[in-house]
């Protein structure tokens, strides 16, 4: 018999192309592991889009960056990702060693949910192998990569949850080829938050920090202090974000839902 449905404390969503309501990707997550791995494949651009998808959604983000055995140096690797948002927390890692789950055991307590994001052939299901202690005939299958670009093909094609080894429950998710950003406002905040901070300092409050006078981002970014390529990749997702986010118009019991208009002066 229902009693009563559980509130959710995290959820994970997305909007895919041509489609009005979100795609549900995962409930009551507590970290989400953003897996990349130490090659080609890595793009910070794309990585902003997971961490302002976990930001929207409440959950804590962990870059986790794989291959660690197979380049000679992870630094470089960690550096470009370490400054994309403040106190965030990045582990370098080969996904079948078992040091792996010790690297991660932080995060991976009893009573704690992880949810694994990525793009395709980063490592994501030979992580979920190594949590979960998973025998050789219960593993999940792994794929190869491509050599010439460093990108894998689908071999997770659904959703699942599993027991971690020491505790807490894993969710593997299949790779994803395109993250829209569409209503997050509060994930783009806490990734741009050198951005967000600057912004009541300019002169106009509608500032679209482009073209406007005595603007505290373009001033920032003239002195050095605030990085052009950064602000360029925020008015990006800015711009996805408003042009992709619904709105309701319309008297109170009538309301019609459509597209935004396009923001002007970008």
């Amino acid at each position: 018999m229902l009693v009563r449905r559980l509130e959710r404390r995290t959820l994970l969503q997305r909007r895919t192309e041509g489609s009005r309501t979100p795609q549900l990707i995962a409930a009551n997550v507590d970290t989400l592991f953003i897996v990349t791995s130490c090659n080609d494949d890595l793009n910070v651009a794309r990585l902003e889009r997971y961490l302002a998808l976990a930001n929207e959604a409440g959950t804590t983000p962990v870059i986790v960056l794989t291959r660690a055995d197979q380049v000679a140096d992870v630094e470089p690797y960690r550096d470009q990702v370490a400054s994309l948002q403040r106190g965030l927390e990045v582990v370098t890692l080969n996904a079948k060693s078992p040091d792996a789950a010790r690297t991660l055991a932080p995060w991976c307590s009893p009573g704690q949910t992880i949810a694994l994001v990525g793009s395709s052939g980063v490592g994501k299901s030979s992580l979920l192998n190594t949590l979960s202690a998973k025998a050789p005939e219960e593993a999940q299958l792994t794929g190869s990569i491509r050599e010439q670009d460093s990108k894998g093909r689908h071999t997770t094609t659904s959703r699942s949850l599993h027991a971690i080894a020491g505790g807490g429950w894993v969710i593997d998710t299949p790779g994803i080829r395109a993250l829209h950003i569409s209503d997050i406002s509060v994930g783009l905040d806490l990734l741009f938050a050198e951005i967000a901070e600057l912004a009541p300092l300019c002169r106009f409050g509608n500032c679209t920090h482009s073209h406007e006078p005595e603007c505290a981002v373009q001033a920032a970014v003239a002195s050095g202090t605030l990085d052009p390529v950064r602000v360029e990749r925020w008015r990006k997702l800015l711009d996805e974000n408003q042009s992709n986010t619904l709105i309701q118009s319309g008297p109170r019991r009538n309301k019609v839902t459509k597209a935004p208009k396009k923001p002007r002066g970008r």
